[in-house]
C-alpha cells in the first residue's frame, strides 16, 4: 500500500497554474492584492489539475492518537492517561477541537493508532444523534475508530520507538484513512494528534530531517518548567546520539524516533498527495509528520498547506525546510487540529475568489 501510494503522488500541474495566474489577473482587484491568496489559489488549481479548483469542502479532521515510551524521562508533567481521557472529551463533543469543528462545519474523526489504555469502542452499528452544524445543517457526531498498531511506542532513549514494520503499519493506517474519508466525498482533511508527550518525538523527528540541533527542534509543549525542558532537550539529543537516524531513510526514522500518531499523519499526508486532495496541517506533530511525508515522496509537499505557526520553535524549522508559509501566526500550541481549523476558511476564500469573482471584461469595469 505505501509503495502504491507514493507512487501515485506527482507534481502539480503547470497548465492549471498558469490558468489559475491568468485569471488572477483578470478579476476585479488590483493585481496582487489578495496576497498569499493568490499563489494559494494557484497551487491549488495546480493540483487539482484544473482551475478554477474544487472548493475544498466538506472538510474532515483526523486525529490520530498514540502514546509514548519516552514519558516515562519525566519530559512532561501531564499523566499518561490523559490521552484516553482526551479521546473521550473528544467523542462527547467537549474540546477546542469539537468547537472549532462545528464552527467550520468539519467532520471529527478519532483513531486510536497506539493508545495504551483499552478504549471502549462503540457497537458496529451505533448511531449516536447529529450534532447541530451553526448553518442549520447536521454534522455526524465524532467517531472512533480502531487501528491500534501497539499500545504505545518504546521509549526512544532505550530502543527504536517502533519496529520498522509497525512504522510502516501505522503510516498505512493513516493511508487508509485518507481513503475512507476521500471516498465519502471530503474535499479537504485536516490533520490532528492527541498523545501525552509527542512534543518530544515530534522534535526529534524534526532535528533528524532537517539537521537542527535538537535545542532548536525542541519546545515546552504543554508548558513545561525550565528544568523539564533541559531535561527534555537532553531526552532528544540522547535518542538521537543513540540512533543515528537516517534522513534518506524516512521509514527508519519514523521507527527510530517518532511516535505512531506522527507516522499514521505521514500516511494521511502521502494518501491526500495520492488522491490530488489538499491536506490542511496543523502544528508541530503535523509538521513534523510532514517532513517525514516529504522525504518519502518530495511531490507530496505540493498537497501540503501550513495552517498555522505553532509556538513550538520546531515547527518554524520545519516549515522553512518544506518550504511553507502558514496562514495564520496566533502563537497556538494545543494541537489537536485546532490551529488547522482555524485556517480552513482562508482556504477556501482563496478558492472561493476564481469561483465567484468577476472578470474585468464580465464586469465592465475599466482597467488601469
Amino acid at each position: 500500500m505505501l509503495e502504491t501510494t507514493i507512487a501515485a503522488i506527482g507534481a502539480l500541474d503547470g497548465s492549471a497554474m498558469t490558468a489559475a495566474r491568468d485569471l488572477q489577473a483578470r478579476l476585479t482587484k488590483p493585481a496582487g492584492s489578495l496576497g498569499a491568496l493568490e499563489e494559494l489559489s494557484v497551487r491549488l488549481a495546480g493540483l487539482a489539475g484544473a482551475c478554477p479548483p474544487p472548493l475544498p469542502e466538506p472538510a474532515a479532521v483526523a486525529i490520530f492518537a498514540g502514546d509514548h515510551g519516552v514519558h516515562a524521562q519525566r519530559v512532561t508533567p501531564w499523566p499518561q492517561e490523559v490521552t484516553a481521557q482526551m479521546i473521550g472529551n473528544f467523542l462527547a463533543g467537549g474540546a477546542v477541537v469539537n468547537a472549532f469543528a462545528r464552527q467550520a462545519g468539519a467532520s471529527v474523526t478519532v483513531v486510536d493508532v497506539g493508545v495504551a489504555a483499552p478504549l471502549p469502542f462503540p457497537p458496529a452499528d451505533a448511531a449516536p444523534a447529529d450534532v447541530p452544524a451553526p448553518t442549520g445543517t447536521t454534522l455526524a457526531p465524532p467517531r472512533l475508530l480502531d487501528a491500534n498498531v501497539r499500545r504505545g511506542t518504546r521509549d526512544m532513549t532505550v530502543t527504536a520507538a517502533l519496529t520498522r514494520d509497525e512504522a510502516r503499519a501505522a503510516v498505512e493506517v493513516g493511508i487508509r484513512v485518507a481513503g475512507e474519508l476521500l471516498d465519502a466525498g471530503v474535499g479537504v482533511l485536516l490533520t490532528g494528534d492527541m498523545g501525552i508527550a509527542n512534543t518530544t518525538p515530534a522534535a526529534a523527528l524534526i532535528a533528524a530531517f532537517t539537521g537542527v540541533d535538537p535545542a532548536e527542534a525542541t519546545g515546552r509543549g504543554t508548558g513545561v518548567d525550565d528544568e523539564t525542558y533541559r531535561r527534555k532537550v537532553g531526552v532528544v539529543r540522547a535518542a538521537l546520539d543513540r540512533h543515528r537516524p537516517d534522513p534518506a531513510d524516512p521509514l527508519g526514522v519514523l521507527a527510530a524516533v517518532g511516535g505512531l500518531e506522527h507516522a499514521a499523519l505521514t500516511g494521511l499526508i502521502l494518501g491526500a498527495a495520492a488522491r490530488r486532495v489538499p491536506v490542511l496541517l496543523d502544528g508541530v506533530i503535523a509538521v513534523s509528520a510532514a517532513l517525514a511525508a516529504a522525504a518519502l515522496a518530495p511531490d507530496a509537499v505540493g498537497a501540503m498547506v501550513a495552517g498555522h505557526r505553532s509556538a513550538e520553535p520546531g515547527a518554524t524549522v520545519a516549515l522553512r525546510h518544506l518550504g511553507l508559509d502558514p496562514l495564520v501566526d496566533l502563537g497556538l500550541r494545543l494541537g489537536e487540529g485546532t490551529g488547522a481549523l482555524l485556517a480552513l476558511p482562508v482556504v477556501t476564500g482563496a478558492v472561493r475568489v476564481l469561483h465567484e469573482v468577476a472578470t474585468f471584461d464580465a464586469a465592465g469595469v475599466s482597467e488601469k
